[in-house]
């Protein structure tokens, strides 16, 4: 079958019952009752007992030591980059194609992102191609990594899980481990994923999450910096909470710390969702499953399949259209969503906006061929009840 915007919308229709969002929260399970508890009991801030609650699930789940729950998942990037000792003017490496969050987060700090390229089998930040544009730019004197062009320190790494595929960690922890750089893992799109059997975000010595309305999970906004070092987990709690020190009565504070606890509401909420985590994430890959077939005899486009060390949650779906097909992007985006199925390009490259235009970077090449070519569509763990057929 040959490809033509006409034809994505009656793909997409032979695997969806009706209209589809991109991806919006599945609401099934003790939502209602646990949000109630807070508005009946007055616990609806930054103190109650789902908040802990919360946290032990997402260590639990993940394997992860330690949880710390904040109010987004750019809150919980901002500290843990803060805990890996990034400072003002230091370089962090983020690939260039991500969320504007990413970057926004080394910025706060008066750092300066450092844009990396990425790889189509992940398409996540390419280990091989950082390590030899590092070789390059880069030289370590008494331990510190620095930009030779720039004079900055390069701090740390932040690769994303993208769309919910992990990237490969284990040769990106060598090259971070070869120039002396912090890895802190942007998990926020993979809860649910793994890498050769281990959940992401293990593997950096601080990663995060987020439970924005959008992901698998959701507390209506909120974040998570998780860890494995006790140590820095305490830390992240007392840095998230203002920093204030423990007393019965007085208000004292021993650094200046961050107002970015996750409110008791909202973890009350994330309760709920994970105790159905399992089931969305099984429906999720039915739904990618689904999409797999539906597409596979479609000449000049094709679904993203997790990496052969991955199991992915499939976040966000993904269709990649073949190089002499890209020029087909944009209709695709309008016939799919006038035909209601609601589908999106990837985040503009960050490299492109205007604050970050001046920021060092690697050669972009497989960035930018991937925005050209890369279709996000309906991806709801909800969608897979109604599959067709």
């Amino acid at each position: 079958m040959t490809l033509e915007p006409a034809t994505v919308v009656e793909t997409l229709a032979s695997v969806l019952s009706g209209p589809a969002a991109l991806h919006e929260p599945t609401i099934t399970g003790n939502e209602w009752d646990y949000v109630k508890d807070c508005l009946d009991t007055g616990w609806v801030s930054t103190a109650g007992g789902y908040v802990d609650r919360f946290e032990k699930m997402l260590a639990d789940f993940t394997g992860v030591g330690h949880a710390v729950a904040t109010v987004t998942g750019t809150a919980a990037l901002h500290a843990a980059l803060v805990l890996a000792g990034v400072k003002a003017d230091d370089e962090v490496i983020v690939p260039a194609l991500t969320f504007v969050g990413t970057a926004n987060a080394v910025t706060y700090l008066g750092a300066v992102p450092h844009f990396a390229d990425a790889e189509e089998r992940t398409l996540g930040l390419d280990p091989a191609k950082l390590e030899a544009h590092l070789d390059d730019i880069a030289e370590i004197t008494d331990g510190i990594c620095r930009n030779k062009v720039t004079g900055r320190r390069i701090a740390a790494c932040v690769p994303v899980h993208t769309f919910g595929h992990p990237v490969d960690l284990d040769p990106l922890a060598v090259v971070c481990e070869k120039f002396n750089l912090v890895l802190v893992e942007d998990a926020a799109e993979s809860l649910g994923s793994y890498y050769n059997g281990r959940h992401t975000g293990n593997h950096g010595r601080l990663s995060v999450l987020s439970f924005n309305g959008n992901k698998t999970v959701t507390t209506g906004g909120g974040g998570a910096i998780l860890t494995n070092d006790a140590d820095l987990a305490a830390k992240a709690k007392h840095l998230t909470t203002t920093a204030k020190v423990a007393h019965k009565w007085e208000y004292s504070h021993d650094i200046a710390g961050f107002n970015y606890r996750l409110p008791n509401i909202n973890a009350a909420l994330g309760c709920a969702q994970m105790e159905q985590l399992s089931d969305f994430l099984e429906g999720k890959r039915r739904l990618a499953q689904a999409y797999e077939a539906a597409f596979a005899n479609i000449d000049g486009v094709r679904f993203f399949t997790e990496p052969p060390f991955a199991k992915s949650n499939y976040w966000l779906n993904v269709l990649l259209l073949d190089p002499d097909m890209a020029a087909l992007r944009d209709d695709i985006l309008a016939a799919t969503n006038d035909s209601d199925f609601m589908t999106r390009p990837a985040w503009t490259p960050l490299h492109r906006l205007p604050m970050f235009t001046d920021c060092p970077k690697m050669g972009l090449t497989v960035a930018e061929d991937l925005y050209a070519r890369l279709i996000n569509i309906p991806s709801s763990p909800g969608l897979a009840e109604a599959i067709n057929g």
